[in-house]
């Protein structure tokens, strides 16, 4: 009997697929042709399998509608990019490098700040204004000073419902510190993660989805791949929410907002309505880009 569900665990070779109808969790096993067809399920995929023996078998992987290499998951609704105010210092480059790869993969970001307390006074307000150009973009922002207070891990944890959720930011950041805050299974799992890596060992670390506050949330922290080689120089403005909103009344279609008379999105960053760091970081990504093409 054909069913459709969702694969939320996969341990050597078996999968855990939570059944959309009966609501439960069903072992199965990956029929041999996907080996030939070079087809691997991973964690998010969204399948059909039969489930008529002690064992079920997956039929079918649907359509993705997104797939991240590291960690291997599939159909990914949003990330939560923990971003360290300090200890790593806050890197607005390191953030829009985020941010620009999942617009590319069509995830939803949320930018939720960490040890803003380390931060004095004066240094809080300037990174609460820095942050301003990220409102303004539409990005939802968790910026309190104390990170980790239980109404914004509630108001975190509101965006989870019906999604798919997983986090990212750069390493020390306090990914693994929130994951706790927010269900200590999935912060036991990080620890595990840490303590293999410590041993110097490639452990492949296998990726399993939780349900958390009505959605799906990833127990990893984090993916790692963050370049820029899949993303083309005329995509690049596209993955900008905030030149979106000004590049219908460019004078050039396609223009790039470089040196193009006429240009709208340079003449809302001259009245402040973009923010000149995510400016200058796009024309700094952009040459990146230009750079990869004259390598290959």
């Amino acid at each position: 009997m054909e069913k459709t569900g969702r694969i939320i665990k996969s341990i050597s070779g078996f999968y855990d697929v939570f059944d959309n109808e009966s609501e439960t969790i069903i072992r199965t096993r990956a029929r041999g042709n996907f080996r030939k067809r070079k087809i691997k399920p991973v964690v998010g995929d969204k399948v059909t399998f039969d489930a008529t023996g002690d064992l079920g078998y997956i039929l079918e992987i649907l359509p993705r509608e997104n797939s991240l290499v590291r960690p291997p998951i599939a159909n990914v609704d949003q990330a939560i990019v923990v971003t360290s105010s300090a200890q790593p210092n806050f890197s607005s480059n390191l953030l829009d490098k985020i941010l620009i790869n999942l617009e590319h993969n069509k995830i939803e970001p949320v930018i939720y700040l960490t040890k803003a307390d380390l931060l004095t006074d004066e240094q809080y307000q300037q990174l609460k204004k820095d942050l301003l150009g990220y409102h303004q973009a539409d990005y939802l922002v968790f910026d309190d000073r104390d990170s980790y207070n239980d109404e914004q891990i509630a108001k975190l944890e509101e965006t989870f419902a019906d999604k798919v959720t997983v986090f990212t930011g750069q390493s020390g950041a306090g990914k693994s510190t929130l994951l706790n805050h927010i269900d200590t299974e999935l912060g036991l799992a990080t620890a595990e993660i840490s303590q293999t890596l410590n041993r110097g060992k490639h452990t492949t670390r296998q990726v399993s989805l939780f349900n958390i506050a009505d959605g799906l949330v990833a127990d990893t922290p984090g993916f790692s791949s963050i370049d820029l080689m899949d993303i083309s120089a005329e995509e690049l403005p596209t993955l900008y929410p905030e030149f979106l909103d000004y590049s219908g009344g460019c004078q050039f279609r396609g223009c790039r907002h470089v040196n193009e008379p006429g240009c709208a999105v340079k003449e809302a960053l001259s009245e402040g309505k973009i923010m000149q760091s995510r400016y200058d970081n796009y024309l700094y990504f952009l040459n990146e880009i230009n750079s990869y093409k004259k390598r290959y």
